[in-house]
């Protein structure tokens, strides 16, 4: 078994879809271990504030189908991947590790490299795995968020209970 970490977000009827998504990944993979959940202003683009965490689960599939299987349930709710990349999203499902895999081709990039770039990706995965160590860097993901520059992304807890999205 590998522990996945997979950043959920949303900013197109967030809670429904954030909800929604978090019970098709329960479905397909099992138990899930969930951050808070986050609030975020759009970054890259004009859009409505976003809502993201990181969820983990332990699997026995090959990196490959877990990739799979986000995307199939990003499309089921509606996740258009045609269009510019930073644009308003129903469902986006990342795969942000894998275990320890270091890999980077066009099927599987891990660690994500959004995982030091982010807060609304980073200060969720510091939260839910403080320990955890970069695979690449060795840093643990609590210091890397110590050291972010918090004052240059606004993120700020979601109104929405973790209750309400199981």
């Amino acid at each position: 078994m590998v522990k996945v970490f997979v950043g959920v977000g949303s900013n197109i009827d967030r809670a429904r879809n954030i909800e929604a998504g978090i019970r098709a990944l329960g479905d397909a993979f099992g138990t899930l271990t969930m951050s808070s959940t986050y609030e975020s202003e759009a970054v890259g683009f004009r859009g409505d504030n976003f809502f993201n965490l990181v969820v983990v689960f332990e699997s026995k599939a090959p990196p490959e189908h877990v990739a799979a299987t986000l995307r199939a349930i990003e499309q089921r709710f509606g996740r258009d991947r045609g269009g510019p990349s930073l644009a308003p999203r129903t469902l986006d499902l990342d795969l942000l590790l894998y275990n320890e895999l270091v890999r980077n081709d066009a099927e599987i990039r891990v660690p994500r490299e959004d995982l030091t770039r982010y807060a609304f990706v980073l200060r969720p995965l510091a939260e839910i795995a403080p320990q955890l160590r970069h695979p690449v860097t060795g840093q643990r993901f609590a210091d890397i968020w110590a050291a972010f520059d918090q004052s240059s992304q606004k993120l700020w807890p979601a109104p929405v209970t973790q209750t309400a999205l199981r």
